[in-house]
């Protein structure tokens, strides 16, 4: 059955639409520039179309060049060619049919082999063409270097004698200041004035270009200057002040043609059309210099306001209509929350739309190059990821600060329980553990306010008999309820322990729980909790892991506080879907539903989870209650802490390989809502992992642009500022989640956002071995160990060490090289010291392990974690 959207949903869906629309008009408002209504007097003309490139070989075809002169006549007098051996030689005649003069150029770069056929080309097409007025032998080949000034001089004077016309080379402005000797045998200066590529801000660049120009013509009074190159780019990095945009194109643009006017300049526009093909040689700011782009169609106008994107409308539209039936989904099926929230995420929906409308419009416009297109499709790839993972935490967020009510809340049982409760078997696995902590774990087992009951200590594989030994007889001591096992060479690990355990226990036990060998649990446990089993339907009922003895060491009260965040955010929004993660203490399983879907897992590491998630496939339901009735050890060491979350992570890959049909849409066994946590809880994790090869390449990215810079450039910044905004935003959600659930200090709070942000390379190398092997061993997560030398934690965090230099080693090098000229650079260096900030947090927190005197926040207070409400 449909479900009606509320009338304050539709008035959501509405005011996302026109904020959208506001924001994407904001963004692109008009700028009122000055306006020019004459034409141009020349521009220069490369006839390649975008799916053309010199650089393999393609030559302009006839048809295609007399298309685009067709679109040039009428709106420029004059045209300036740079080759007479790639096509361009056919626009002299064409342009001759029309009335336009041309400007013939060869391109030399001091090889014979291809100086003599250009030189050669020139002076066949310009005795042919009457339309020719001027040649110009050589592009800025003296600036590369291709040509010195003497064979540029005798390059000129050879082709003097060939041609009725002026003869010159073009070179940039200090090339003419620099050789008087070249202004001498040249019949006029052809000059380069591009402000751009020197970092004038677009303020400033038109007066400057006219400084080189009079400076120019102070020094040589009787010599004729063309200015056969002057213009800015819509798209390319930034340039120290220069600033590449359409609107700063049409803003230089429109101003040089007043003042060109105004002087009576000979000019050349640089240029007609964009280039796609010029990314390969020139990066980015290359392709974007005409006055009309790839297509043919003008950039902007030479009278009126100026848009930065000028079909916005268009593309405000297509991100509305992507967004919209998500939209309208989340907002008809969510009005369990309230305005605020669904104002929140739908506001979310429409911003990642909008990106990627943006992003692929940018890939769209892009060159023709194989390299660019891999490169664009990576980096779309990895916002795609980004974005997904931020919509996933923004609804968490949403849920958890907008959510009115609890569908599935459940609370402790506070009766007294009868004589004739069901029996509970609790397991309690160990292996090679101190007895003194056992021991307190089986006291307080002891002292369970619950009527029937029996403890199977099941020490596991525990070789020194000094250790296992007094467990074993203090388990006599406690009476009939308490039963060691000592297994030797037993399989399977604490999941095969568990297993044995299974056929041990009672035959009258309805019931097995499990709790960990430091566990000290509360008397009323089994009260509280058993009675919840008195629906048939429930397989499990699982209660928080909390710890003690934290709260005078750093690290210790970091990871609690870490530890808190998952079990009183994260598992209360999966009970809302029945979709809690079942971890292997302070659990209680049904027997009966155990023996209906198999035993512990003994392939799996994480066997606790994927026995949970079998449960939820064959139709059991959970029972997720907040409130603390048990408290463990946290580990003693950075070691130990990543090796647990080594092995949770590696163990979700395993879960996720096995079962991994029964996620997928159309599978019967799991509701959409189990789906759904299932996967995007552990999507994080592969996030984690992408953001170790996002690193590395990162480095990798940097050693090409410092060693390499004709084949890399800088990402743009519709891929850098959106990453940098996915990260402002998880940190920024971390901490409101917190506010809202973990009741603890504003430090405790950054502590636990380093402690998690620590384990990132432990999870991602976890998650890439579980997708590529299997059967790693279970290995435990030690308690009671001694604190670590200085030099013992920086080499628990060795890897992210070497990984954190690399990147900061990198971003010190690109500002050093390119900063002074190019502000990507800097953006690009932050996004490279974003990268390596999981990597400091490691270092941050293994140092602090290593000092245990040191103090956070107020010693001696309790831990206090606000349940759901």
């Amino acid at each position: 059955m449909a479900i009606p959207m509320r009338k304050s949903s539709i008035a959501v869906l509405l005011l996302v639409i026109l904020g959208n629309i506001g924001l994407w008009a904001w963004w692109n408002r008009p700028v009122a520039e000055r306006s020019w209504a004459g034409a141009v007097a020349g521009v220069g003309y490369t006839p390649f179309h975008p799916d053309k490139s010199p650089t393999r070989g393609d030559k302009g075809s006839p048809e295609s060049i007399e298309k685009d002169i067709a679109v040039l006549d009428g709106n420029v007098k004059g045209i300036r060619i740079y080759s007479t051996t790639d096509g361009s030689e056919h626009t002299v005649p064409i342009a001759r049919r029309y009335g336009i003069p041309v400007t013939v150029g060869a391109w030399v770069q001091g090889k014979p082999e291809i100086d003599e056929p250009e030189i050669a080309g020139l002076i066949k097409v310009t005795r042919a063409n009457s339309n020719v007025r001027r040649v110009l032998v050589g592009n800025e080949a003296i600036l590369r270097a291709d040509i010195t000034v003497p064979q540029a001089i005798e390059y000129i004077r050879r082709i003097k004698k060939k041609v009725n016309v002026p003869v010159s080379t073009a070179e940039p402005w200090h090339v003419w200041l620099q050789h008087p000797e070249l202004v001498e045998a040249a019949d006029f200066m052809a000059v380069h004035l591009l402000p751009y590529w020197e970092g004038v801000p677009v303020d400033q660049a038109v007066d400057y270009a006219m400084f080189r120009y009079n400076e120019l013509r102070a020094k040589y009074p009787n010599k004729h200057i063309v200015i056969s190159e002057i213009g800015w780019p819509a798209d390319g990095p930034w340039r120290r002040g220069a600033e590449a945009t359409q609107v700063n194109q049409a803003k230089f643009i429109r101003n040089f043609l007043n003042i060109a006017a105004q002087n009576k300049l000979d000019y050349f526009i640089m240029e007609a059309f964009d280039q796609p093909w010029k990314r390969e040689i020139e990066g980015s700011a290359g392709t974007s210099w005409g006055l009309w782009d790839a297509n043919r169609a003008p950039k902007f106008p030479m009278v009126g306001e100026v848009l930065e994107i000028r079909n916005w409308p268009m593309m405000c539209g297509v991100s509305i209509a992507m967004a919209f039936l998500p939209l309208v989904f989340f907002l008809r099926r969510r009005n369990d929350l309230r305005i605020g929230g669904k104002i929140f995420y739908g506001a979310m929906i429409q911003a990642v739309a909008s990106v990627l409308v943006f992003t692929f419009t940018a890939a769209a416009n892009q060159g023709l190059a194989v390299s660019t297109e891999i490169a664009w499709g990576v980096l779309i790839f990895c916002q795609l990821v980004l974005l997904a993972v931020m919509l996933i935490d923004g609804l968490e967020l949403t849920e958890v600060v907008w959510q009115e009510r609890f569908r599935r809340k459940f609370h402790p049982c506070s009766a007294a329980p009868e004589p004739t409760a069901p029996k509970v078997s609790i397991h309690v696995p160990c292996y090679n553990e101190p007895p003194h902590m056992v021991i307190q774990t089986l006291d307080a087992l002891a002292r369970l306010d619950y009527p029937n009951f029996e403890v199977l200590l099941l020490d596991n594989n525990t070789k020194d008999p000094e250790v296992w030994k007094p467990v074993e007889q203090y388990c006599r001591q406690l009476g009939s309820k308490f039963r060691f096992f000592h297994l030797d060479n037993w399989p399977g690990y604490k999941a095969g322990a568990l297993n044995f355990g299974l056929q041990q226990t009672a035959p009258d036990a309805e019931f097995v729980a499990v709790i960990d060998s430091d566990y000290q649990v509360h008397p009323d446990w089994l009260k509280a909790t058993i009675p919840h089993f008195a629906r048939p339907e429930v397989g499990f009922v699982q209660s928080p892991q909390d710890y003690r003895d934290w709260n005078r060491d750093l690290f210790q009260r970091m990871t609690n506080w870490e530890y808190a965040g998952f079990f009183h955010i994260g598992m209360i929004q999966r009970n809302e879907r029945n979709a809690i993660i079942q971890h292997g203490t302070m659990t209680i399983i049904r027997k009966s539903a155990m023996d209906a879907v198999g035993h512990w897992g003994e392939w799996c590491i994480t066997e606790d989870a994927e026995l949970g998630l079998r449960l939820f496939e064959a139709g059991y339901e959970a029972v997720y209650m907040p409130e603390s009735y048990g408290k463990g050890l946290v580990p003693d060491s950075f070691a130990a802490y990543k090796t647990q979350r080594f092995r949770w992570a590696y163990g979700a890959v395993q879960i996720l390989k096995k079962h991994w049909r029964e996620l997928l849409p159309g599978a019967k066994k799991l509701t959409t809502g189990q789906k759904y946590h299932f996967i995007t809880g552990w999507l994080p994790w592969f996030a984690d992992a992408a953001h170790l090869i996002f690193g590395m390449a990162g480095v990798v990215w940097s050693i090409g642009l410092l060693a390499f810079p004709k084949y890399f450039e800088f990402p743009p910044n519709a891929f850098m500022i959106p990453t940098l905004s996915v990260f402002a935003f998880k940190v920024a959600a971390s901490l409101w989640l917190y506010e809202a659930r973990v009741r603890c200090g504003f430090w405790d709070k950054v502590g636990a956002a380093v402690a998690g942000m620590a384990l990132t390379h432990t999870v991602g190398r976890a998650v890439w071995q579980g997708l590529f092997t299997s059967g790693r061993p279970f290995v435990r997560t030690p308690k009671c160990e001694n604190q670590p030398a200085f030099m013992q934690a920086l080499l628990m965090a060795r890897e992210e060490i070497g990984l954190m230099l690399g990147l900061w080693v990198a971003a010190l090098a690109v500002v050093l090289v390119f900063g002074h000229e190019n502000r990507d650079a800097f953006m690009w260096s932050g996004l490279l010291v974003v990268q390596s900030l999981p990597y400091l947090a490691a270092l941050i927190t293994s140092l602090i392990n290593a000092f245990p005197e040191m103090r956070f926040g107020r010693p001696g207070s309790s831990t206090v974690v606000e349940a759901a409400d």
